[in-house]
């Protein structure tokens, strides 16, 4: 069996068409890839920055809340000791040195 030489082109010719639309098959695949990658890093670089904003934010937030309520029991503590202050149905019981205490501080002095 003799092989003709149209036989082999025409074989050739087929296998360089399948070959060169499976190159352009694996281009466009690989386009898609990259076009899907760089629209999502587009979406993720819009994204990105005001959730930081927004971490940022909370955090000052719970730390001006912080200070907020240290202000408060502070605030309490001198409405208590200096002004004399308390809270409803509070009883306070305030206890006064005697006159001997009262006499030895005075000498020591």
């Amino acid at each position: 069996m003799a092989v003709r030489c149209s036989d082999v082109e025409q074989a050739y010719g087929d296998f360089r068409a399948r070959r060169e639309a499976t190159v352009w098959q694996r281009l466009n695949r690989v386009l898609g890839v990259l076009l899907f990658v760089a629209i999502w890093l587009v979406i993720v670089s819009l994204f990105v920055p005001p959730y930081k904003k927004l971490t940022q934010s909370r955090a000052e937030i719970d730390n001006l809340q912080a200070q907020v309520n240290e202000q408060k029991t502070y605030l309490e503590t001198i409405a208590r000791d200096r002004l004399d202050l308390m809270k409803e149905g509070e009883t306070i019981f305030r206890l006064e040195p005697t006159q001997d205490t009262k006499r030895k501080d005075s000498a020591r002095r």
